[in-house]
């Protein structure tokens, strides 16, 4: 099979398509043959050896398809079923990939579509369920026009939180269709957000890591648990906030409970972009721009 592959640290030109041996799967995995799979900022992060060391690396942590060989001890999935999921060896952009986890892809949407989700809605959920947002409360969703903000608004909305999202001065509208109050980024926000809830925010979410921690902190009354970030590690440290982070226990329910958010009409996440596997390497130059709306997918058939 044809995979996604770079064999030395740097630019977007390192990357190739490689032909690797047929992955199979283990106990409790499943092997799907791959119609679209997920770009990321980790991507091109470990492109660039900013991650992982070894060398050389797949790439690809998210992918649809159909599944076309099952693991020993494997239930409740059958060979031709369309599924999505996460490929914890980080080798969903091929032709073939064994996820270790997976859920039926919701009959309202397509293989890219689906593939767009599994990143976004994992990181976003538990980033929410860290911070414990439910109902009633006021929540500020620092970066709410990408993937993971877009996905985190609308979930928090599904609480029934109230929701106020920064974005550039393009989105602004988009993160409102999205069920959430807007202000622009950038000086002043602290102002800004104040001009809708004079009182400050229950909780805050970085999703863009900015720099704005210190706003964050102070919009939610001055304490650092009150705010999670996904994208600001060093500020984490040196600001007391927590940094979510896969390796502390991921939200895997996800994959399963946002079906019925699609099929009701309330949670949508828009592909912004496809390109053919072959042209991985500019899907990394467009989301090293960082100014996507929505999700980058790569298509494998």
């Amino acid at each position: 099979m044809q995979a996604v592959r770079f064999s030395r640290f740097g630019g977007p030109e390192v990357l190739e398509l490689a032909d690797l041996p047929d992955p199979h799967p283990g106990p409790g995995e499943i092997r799907i043959a791959v119609r679209a799979a997920g770009v990321n900022a980790s991507d091109w992060k470990k492109r660039e050896g900013l991650m992982d060391q070894e060398l050389p690396q797949t790439l690809g942590y998210e992918a649809a398809g159909i599944a076309d060989e099952l693991g020993p001890g494997v239930t409740g999935v059958a060979l031709g079923d369309r599924v999505y999921g996460f490929s914890s060896a980080g080798a969903a952009q091929a032709e073939l990939a064994v996820l270790s986890h997976w859920a039926p892809i919701p009959p309202s949407l397509s293989f890219p579509e689906a593939a767009a989700l599994p990143a976004a809605v994992e990181t976003a959920w538990r980033a929410l369920d860290q911070l414990g947002v439910a109902r009633g409360g006021t929540l500020l969703i620092s970066g709410a026009s990408g993937s993971v903000g877009s996905a985190a608004v609308q979930l928090a909305v599904a609480r029934g939180a109230r929701v106020i999202g920064t974005a550039g001065a393009d989105n602004q509208q988009y993160v409102r269709s999205l069920g959430a109050f807007s202000v622009p980024y950038g000086e002043g926000l602290t102002q800004r957000v104040r001009a809708l809830a004079p009182d400050g925010v229950d909780l805050a979410l970085d999703v863009a890591g900015s720099g704005v921690l210190p706003e964050l902190i102070a919009l939610a009354g001055g304490d650092p648990d009150h705010v999670v970030t996904i994208a600001d590690f060093a500020g984490a440290q040196q600001h007391g906030v927590r940094f979510s982070r896969g390796d502390t226990g991921r939200a895997l329910h996800a994959l399963a409970e946002i079906g019925p958010l699609i099929d009701a009409g309330r949670f949508a996440l828009p592909v912004a972009r496809t390109f053919p596997l072959a042209d991985v390497a500019e899907a990394h130059r467009v989301s090293e721009q960082g100014k996507v709306r929505g999700k980058l997918v790569l298509l494998a058939h």
